[in-house]
Formats: structure tokens, sequence, C-alpha cells
């Protein structure tokens, strides 16, 4: 998984409470399961007029033109900036990996489903969770500021902005760990192999029985 550490980069905002994962990576695509595939169809009805399925060349289809993430001054964006229960509905992994495949590092919003909260920190993605009014600031000065971009920096749990705002956030520890060292579930457990191979070999000598 990749490191997060420090990231300086573009704000695109969804100003909309209540973003459910099916908003974020429709049903129709969660037959694959690999990690990959899903940054073409992030937001896909918001995004195309037209509808979408598996196996289609995205890159034919029609734009909305007033979706912000198809408009100019977002793209490359790396922070999403967002509203209340974002990520809610169905559990499905798939939303945080079309979000980190289309280029989102980090998440902002005054709070987030449970489950979807969880699944980021597995896939690489940081979900921040910031004040209702700080949150409110920062759609203000997103709209205002073409190219408005933030520093975060997740060792030292802050966020500056461009006037030079020092933004304190909350992480638990293990979390914090995990995405800074770059350390999904299978990482972790990696963390111990040598620790795992020990034990099988024990186990076999003690019980070779188990093993004919």
């Amino acid at each position: 998984m990749e490191q997060f550490t420090v990231l300086d980069g573009l704000v695109a905002p969804i100003d909309r409470a209540n973003v459910d994962t099916d908003a974020i990576i429709p049903k129709q695509y969660l037959k694959a399961i690999g990690r990959t595939g899903f940054g073409a169809t992030l937001f896909d009805e918001w995004r195309y007029h037209d509808p979408g399925a598996p196996g289609m060349d995205h890159s034919k289809r029609r734009l909305r033109a007033d979706f912000v993430l198809n408009q100019a001054r977002y793209a490359g964006a790396q922070i999403l900036l967002a509203r209340e229960n974002f990520g809610c509905g169905s559990s499905r992994e798939h939303a945080p990996w079309a979000l980190h495949e289309f280029g989102f590092r980090a998440v902002i919003a005054p709070s987030f489903a449970d489950i979807f909260f969880n699944n980021c920190f597995k896939n690489g993605l940081l979900p921040i969770v910031l004040p209702a009014d700080t949150v409110d600031g920062l759609f203000r000065e997103v709209e205002a500021t073409p190219g408005y971009r933030l520093r975060i920096d997740l060792p030292e749990q802050r966020i500056t902005t461009p006037q030079g705002l020092d933004i304190g956030f909350g992480i638990d520890p293990s979390q914090k760990h995990s995405l800074v060292h770059g350390l999904d579930e299978i990482g972790q457990t990696l963390k111990h192999a040598a620790a795992i191979r020990g034990f099988e070999v024990a186990h076999r000598e003690r019980f070779p029985w188990l093993f004919a």
C-alpha cells in the first residue's frame, strides 16, 4: 500500500451531504474484485450523460460539463472536500478503490459512514474529520480561489491553508501508523512472517499426523 506522509494537493469540492457508495461507484461495476479499473467510473452517473457498463471505453462517453470533477480547474485534484455522512450506504470496498485510482489521497468531511471510513485506511486513502463550520469555510475558499490547495501533514496531524491557517485533526494511532508506513492488513501480518513460519514448523513437528 502506498505510504501517506505529507501531501500538498489541489482540492475539489463535492457540495452534497449523504453521498452514498452507489453514487461513488455504481453497482454494475461491483462484479470485478481487482483494485484497478474503477477510476474512470468514479461518480459515474454524475460525470456522464450516458449510462455506463463494465467493459465500456469510458473515454468516448459524453461528460457532464456542470459536474465538478469534469471542470478544468479541478483536474488532477488529490483532496476531496465533502459534506456530512460521506460514504454512507452499502459497505462496498470498491468506493475507496475508485477514489484512490482517480487520484484522490485524502477526503475531508464533517463525518463519514463507519464502514467507508475504515475501508479508506485499508486502501491508502486518508479520511479527515473536521468540524462542520471549518468545512464550510474551506468550501467558501475553494469556490473563491481557483487552484486552491491544502498541505496535509499526517505525522504532525496538521492541515495548512494557503493563507497560513493551521488546522489540527484527530486520527486513531494504529490507523495513522498503517498509512504512514504503507501497511494494509496483509502488510501488518507480514511484519510477523518469521514468527509465523516458526509456529508452522513447530506445529508440524508437534502434530505430524495432520500433514500426512
